[in-house]
């Protein structure tokens, strides 16, 4: 079943692009372009998806290609499901797009399995070299290119905020994308973790019951402490996690802002939507020529840490004052 971008949340979108000036929607003549857009984890009425995907509109509209004048969109979103955004990634090859915008790991690796022509732009992919999908960042060399969710070796800041906002963690569970689970982000912290006195045990984020029986069975007292990585399956999860760390009085560490909005401690992280208008930069340079073999992956270039001082309070935290300058939103 097609689902289009104006029978949702974008409809105010479509209003907006009648005020852009004449000249600049006139900008893309000839034949309407057609855009996938294939969403790894995310439903369609998620809030975080509707954070991500209307910069992705805003940014193509900005650079003249306007939705049913000068361009479609197809969006599928695969919630999570593999056989679903196996199906999705069929429907969207067999509409021979112009381009694809592939949200997530799994996105990505359906789409190379089916296609190795068709234009895929990601966003929100770990280590797209370790994986396979391109062959450097500076020259991915395929039909693969897009922008990362973080730099590995940032990730070790996780600890070392997590030991500055409770000194006396001893034993930390680092929760993680099982998409990702091989690479990159856990090697940072533990390079990082005997420095800090801290003993690192890795978590697999799959289906709900795995997460709460390897907290339940990781936590044994005062000293413990968690970590939440990067990944589309935790921001599934991420409600879940939340209230476990709570149960179980964690202090943790997330990746996204999203988390300490709905009651996480504290976040360190991308912006995440900064990537989705940033994709629409490549999506449009590709609509007009250019390869993406041609076109580098980019890293995060801005940081952002969010605080929860109610969540603190309840966790019986004094929030030091290197953390409450370092912040740059604190949720009171």
């Amino acid at each position: 079943m097609s689902v289009h971008l104006h029978r949702r949340s974008c409809l105010t979108l479509l209003g907006m692009a009648a005020a852009w000036p004449v000249a600049a929607r006139a900008q893309q003549e000839g034949r309407v372009r057609r855009v996938g857009v294939l969403v790894s984890q995310l439903a369609a009425d998620d809030p975080e998806w509707q954070a991500r995907g209307t910069p992705f509109v805003q940014g193509l509209q900005e650079r003249g290609w306007t939705e049913g004048r000068s361009v479609r969109i197809e969006m599928r979103w695969g919630t999570g499901d593999a056989d679903r955004l196996r199906k999705h990634a069929a429907e969207l090859i067999a509409l021979a797009p112009d381009a694809i915008l592939a949200a997530g790991n799994p996105a990505v690796e359906v789409l190379q399995q089916a296609t190795r022509t068709l234009p895929v732009v990601f966003v929100n992919v770990a280590d797209p070299v370790a994986l396979g999908h391109v062959s450097s960042l500076a020259r991915p060399g395929g039909n693969v290119t897009g922008f990362m969710s973080n730099e590995f070796g940032l990730e070790g800041k996780f600890l070392e905020l997590l030991k500055q906002l409770a000194p006396g963690v001893r034993r930390v569970a680092v929760i993680r994308n099982p998409f990702n689970a091989g690479i990159g982000g856990l090697a940072a912290i533990q390079a990082v973790a005997p420095s800090f006195g801290v003993e690192v045990s890795p978590v697999l984020a799959g289906d709900p019951g795995e997460i709460e029986g390897s907290i339940s069975a990781f936590v044994r007292g005062g000293n413990d402490g968690l970590i939440v990585t990067d990944g589309g399956v935790t921001q599934l999860r991420r409600s879940l996690i939340i209230t476990l760390a709570a149960q179980h009085r964690l202090p943790a560490v997330y990746s996204a802002r999203r988390f300490v909005i709905e009651g996480g401690l504290i976040s360190y992280g991308p912006d995440r939507a900064e990537p989705y208008r940033l994709a629409a930069s490549y999506i449009d340079r590709i609509l007009r020529g250019e390869k993406p073999a041609d076109l580098p992956v980019q890293a995060p270039v801005k940081y952002e840490t969010v605080l929860n001082l109610k969540t603190a309070k309840a966790l019986g935290l004094e929030i030091p004052p290197q953390v409450l300058v370092r912040a740059d939103e604190v949720i009171e």
